[in-house]
């Protein structure tokens, strides 16, 4: 190894370096004034002749992975090169300790002389006089990175909060806007075909299916999208020339809030400046904002196909199709869900749906069944009850003014705050006697401490609460917006038959409990979606009728009270057994 220094020609690599971390010293530290600036200091070097310029534009300083001083290293290590020019120190890294081994321990062993032109370093020269200067710029260097790196972190922080987008890459369905690169806008191909799964997904096939057909159909990949579209996307996972749907890309796609408005961002993170390694952040540190951007998919879709995910269902054959009731049909009696069952009987099937929990472990619950067609055809009743039900209850409302609905929810939130108050206030009234009743030895130290805590609890949720009304009456939506659940059971209008779609949207669960003595049939509860907007919205109209003078029909007021006396009135009854007066069809 070739360690003296006093060669007569030396053969040099000159290392420029650039990133967007150098903020407003950008200009005057480009690419070409390093060059030039070397270039005219070489001229009255004449022991030097470069071998090659080494480029890297757009890396960080403190790693040392970088593709240009890897070739430079290559270039050493070879002994094509035994000298390294760059501008100052600080092109050559901002990791004191990192350039401090590569100047005093790495070049030296390996006979490199290092020039740093603007911070008059010269190793040949500064070898003997050790200059103390040095270790101190590395510092300031390396600083000046964790100072700019703090900064961005910030500025990115406050982007996020911001409803900024800022990641690399837009989401598949969208682009960056020409105008603002932190805002997003709709990418009509790609959001149509976004729309596509949610809307097959929603009405029965599973994720494995929805990727068979796109692929089926040569729709791209969101990765093969962004590539045909420009971007310079790059991942290690891809092999094929072509890459191909997967049920996890379907899955990532149903589970993105962003196709709501929604950005999500500062899931990931890295240690510090020096660690580019990512880890997960917890989610009390992700930024959440909503209506950042135009949605591709309502939320009430996203909502229901959140909720299918998250059920245990079960698919037809070859994996077509959901179950229409799959994950969402519960034993009433031990909770659990009830399991699809086909029983062969000579030349023909039944098929029914028994309880899971026997079905594991006969001593944990009974086997309680119930046939599936009829249990089907009941809930096909039911749901066209609830739908004329919330029907009618929509007409009556739209009936009367805006601003008396608006005033009406108002007085109705009012009223609510005023009961959180008082139950605040309850509960420290409560915690205040729980002291004097440990003083009073009434109570123990330990029952003290835990009943302080329960309240303690309940007074917080309380608060959280109280504060989440505030905002709402802070931020009120029109009369008429507050009705839009009611269009989730009229867009369905009669229903000739079962769908999944119109399952996952109108019903939160179905409830089978075990027949009891004397009974038919086994009794069946359907707990249907929007309960509190459907009680909200009766108590409201009744409110209005109460202290205005708004006529109502004599069919409004029978519908009133008669057929809405309870949202559950026909929700609750042995399965195929319908009063007449209760069904209605196509010609009603």
């Amino acid at each position: 190894m070739n360690t003296n220094l006093n060669n007569d020609v030396y053969n040099a690599d000159i290392y420029l370096r650039l990133s967007r971390e150098d903020g407003d010293k950008e200009e005057s530290d480009s690419i070409t004034n390093q060059r030039e600036l070397i270039l005219e200091f070489l001229k009255k070097k004449e022991d030097i002749r470069i071998h090659a310029i080494r480029v890297d534009d757009g890396y960080s300083g403190v790693n040392f992975e970088r593709p240009a001083f890897q070739r430079m290293l290559e270039d050493i290590k070879t002994g094509k090169v035994n000298c390294v020019v760059t501008k100052d120190l600080s092109r050559f890294g901002r990791n004191h300790i990192e350039v401090g081994k590569y100047i005093e321990k790495i070049f030296p062993y390996l006979g490199v002389r290092f020039i740093a032109v603007n911070d008059n370093y010269d190793s040949i020269v500064n070898a003997q006089t050790d200059n103390i200067m040095v270790p101190f710029k590395n510092l300031i260097n390396d600083a000046y990175c964790r100072d700019i790196s703090i900064k961005i972190r910030s500025n990115l922080e406050v982007k996020r909060k911001r409803g900024d987008f800022v990641g690399p890459f837009a989401p598949y369905g969208y682009q960056k806007s020409e105008m603002d690169k932190n805002k997003l806008e709709i990418d009509k191909e790609a959001a149509e075909v976004v729309r596509s799964i949610f809307r097959l997904y929603l009405q029965g096939n599973n994720a494995y299916k929805i990727a068979e057909k796109l692929n089926k159909d040569n729709i791209l990949t969101p990765m093969d999208y962004k590539k045909e579209n420009g971007s310079a996307f790059y991942t290690g996972f891809k092999k094929n020339l072509k890459s191909q749907w997967t049920h996890m890309h379907v899955l990532r796609i149903l589970g993105n809030p962003v196709y709501t408005g929604t950005l999500i961002q500062g899931k990931e993170t890295t240690p510090n400046y020096k660690v580019k390694k990512k880890v997960k952040r917890d989610q009390s540190k992700w930024s959440q904002v909503e209506n950042t951007h135009e949605a591709i998919i309502s939320s009430v879709d996203f909502q229901n196909a959140k909720e299918q995910m998250q059920m245990d269902t079960r698919t037809g054959t070859a994996k077509e199709k959901v179950y229409y009731l799959s994950g969402v049909v519960k034993c009433g009696d031990c909770g659990a869900n009830m399991v699809r069952k086909t029983v062969p009987s000579g030349k023909r099937k039944f098929v029914y749906y028994v309880c899971g929990n026997h079905k594991a472990n006969k001593d944990i619950c009974s086997s309680h069944s119930i046939n599936a067609g009829a249990l089907e055809e009941s809930v096909l009743k039911l749901l066209n009850h609830q739908i004329r039900n919330v029907t009618d209850l929509g007409r009556i409302l739209d009936k009367l003014d805006e601003v008396q609905i608006r005033k009406g929810k108002m007085d109705k939130k009012i009223r609510q705050l005023t009961k959180k108050k008082e139950e605040i206030q309850k509960y420290n009234h409560l915690r205040l006697d729980l002291y004097e009743d440990y003083k009073d030895e009434l109570i123990t130290k330990e029952e003290y401490l835990e009943l302080k805590e329960i309240y303690e609890k309940r007074i917080q949720t309380a608060e959280q609460a109280l504060e989440a009304m505030k905002v709402e009456m802070a931020f009120p939506a029109d009369g008429k917006q507050c009705m839009g659940w009611v269009d989730e059971f009229k867009k369905y209008g009669y229903l000739e038959c079962l769908s999944r779609e119109v399952v996952i949207s109108l019903i939160e669960q179905i409830f089978v409990y075990e027949k009891k003595e004397g009974e038919r049939y086994p009794r069946i509860e359907i707990h249907f979606k929007y309960v509190e907007d459907f009680q909200v919205s009766l108590g409201l109209m009744e409110e209005l009728q109460e202290k205005t003078d708004i006529p109502l029909l004599q069919e409004e007021y029978y519908f009133r009270e008669k057929r809405m006396m309870s949202f559950d009135h026909f929700a609750s009854l042995p399965a195929g057994q319908i009063e007449k007066e209760g069904t209605y069809g196509k010609d009603e």
